[in-house]
């Protein structure tokens, strides 16, 4: 088997170093557990037959049925308040004795605030909202959104990007491991380059980027027909950061062709950047913003797209219509997911976290020859590891036994690409939590090295 498209997303669960991981596991209830859900579920790629089995998670972290302790920098971005926050808790306990569930048709007052909150949170006209129970349903009602307004079937997506995992989420998204043995996506979406740094292939440095915006352009004046370019904010798993300048070209060139930018900060916002929304941190605004993941404060799934006001012109088609759309639960999760950000004052603490973080890593990357580079910001990180500087080698393997050492040691997060790994803590992580999970970082390039 070709195992380098299975690279992309996140690590693999067929490799040596995982059976090592796996024949490691002793505990007798671990064990049978395991072997049901190995029986049971259907297999996938990176999800099953799983690591662990998890008894309960609190805060920064989660404990397995054997009583082990990880710090968690993974968490599938829903976490952004860390694990079982009581805060949100008590709101959603509280919303259950009075409404739990409303049908379509009808409406509900937590659903009305949060998309009253949402308007008076994001800039501009950005005032129309609607909910769906996850990311990937958003994504899918901004894609029909954007083919009403604009008359134009046709998109501009990025390659490596992940928008979800349905036929019409992969198909706008750029991994392999999605789309394999699926046959025909859904047609009209044209696969352009993401701007990076490290392995860019229009060049690496800041200027450079600008080339991977006159492409865009290139693509939409060659093509015809394009009415949306939809893209990561900031990509999340091997955590590429574009400039300002790339951004502020693309909503130059969006205006110019009538193209609308849509934003996917599903897994980044709400303050994983030190920033409510990862855009903010450029300057631009986009036409339709994704939001979900962390929306339901790690608890209830619950995603949002919000539009401009002018875009309302689609009341004869049903772009979303899920049945737990207009989630009571969820929208209050939502709700009180923001005002806990907004009063323990999470942004500045990210950014601080932040600043704390690139010191910490910066330092590893001039300790450690496998680093071939950091990047991140806020509490959103990615080290990638090489066996040489020059030809920038991936150096797959070594990532895996630092991932499983990680493990063993207390700290899990996953590793994107092959040799990226990703760090993305709960934003209410302490201080000596992420000193404690860099110690055990370090110690385990302290081993290959």
């Amino acid at each position: 088997m070709d195992k380098s498209s299975l690279f992309t997303e996140g690590d693999i669960n067929i490799s040596e170093e995982r059976r090592k991981w796996e024949l490691q596991i002793t505990d007798p209830a671990t064990v049978e557990i395991l072997r049901d859900d190995a029986r049971y579920f259907l297999h996938q790629s990176m999800s099953t037959p799983c690591l662990d089995v998890l008894e309960s998670c609190k805060g920064s972290g989660m404990n397995t049925l054997s009583g082990k302790h990880l710090l968690d920098f993974h968490g599938n971005n829903v976490h952004q308040l860390g694990y079982g926050n009581d805060f949100v808790l008590g709101k959603i306990k509280a919303q259950m004795d009075r409404l739990s569930f409303s049908p379509r048709r009808y409406t509900n007052e937590p659903a009305v605030e949060l998309a009253k909150k949402l308007a008076t949170l994001l800039p501009g006209d950005l005032n129309r909202s609607l909910f769906a129970p996850g990311g990937t349903s958003v994504i899918g009602i901004a894609l029909k959104l954007a083919r009403v307004v604009t008359g134009k079937h046709k998109i501009v997506s990025l390659w490596d990007s992940f928008h979800g995992a349905s036929m019409d989420a992969i198909s706008a998204g750029g991994e392999a491991v999605f789309k394999k043995h699926l046959g025909p996506m859904m047609p009209g979406v044209i696969g352009i380059p993401p701007p990076t740094h490290y392995r860019g292939i229009f060049g690496s440095t800041d200027a450079d980027q600008l080339k991977y915006a006159d492409y865009l352009e290139y693509i939409i004046e060659k093509e015809g027909d394009i009415g949306a370019f939809l893209a990561e904010t900031i990509r999340n798993t091997d955590v590429q950061i574009p400039t300002t300048a790339y951004w502020k070209r693309v909503r130059e060139i969006c205006d110019k062709h009538g193209v609308l930018l849509i934003l996917d900060e599903i897994p980044i916002a709400l303050g994983r950047t030190g920033k409510m929304f990862a855009f903010e941190n450029f300057g631009i605004e986009p036409d339709i913003l994704c939001l979900g993941k962390g929306l339901g404060g790690g608890i209830i799934p619950f995603a949002a797209m919000i539009a401009r006001d002018r875009f309302n012109v689609a009341s004869d088609v049903s772009l979303g219509h899920y049945t737990h759309e207009k989630n009571p639960l969820g929208s209050v999760a939502a709700s009180a997911t923001i005002t806990y950000i907004e009063e323990k004052n999470i942004l500045q603490k990210v950014a601080s976290d932040g600043e704390w973080m690139r010191s910490r890593l910066n330092q590893f990357k001039e300790k450690f020859q496998l680093i071939g580079d950091v990047r991140g910001i806020g509490l959103l990180w990615g080290i990638e590891l090489v066996k040489d500087h020059t030809t920038k080698e991936k150096a797959n393997n070594e990532a895996e036994k630092i991932m499983y050492h990680c493990m063993r040691e207390g700290l899990s997060f996953k590793v994107s690409q092959g040799n990226v790994l990703q760090l993305s803590p709960a934003l209410t992580i302490s201080r000596n939590e992420l000193e404690s999970a860099l110690s055990i970082l370090s110690s385990a390039f302290e081993k290959l090295h």
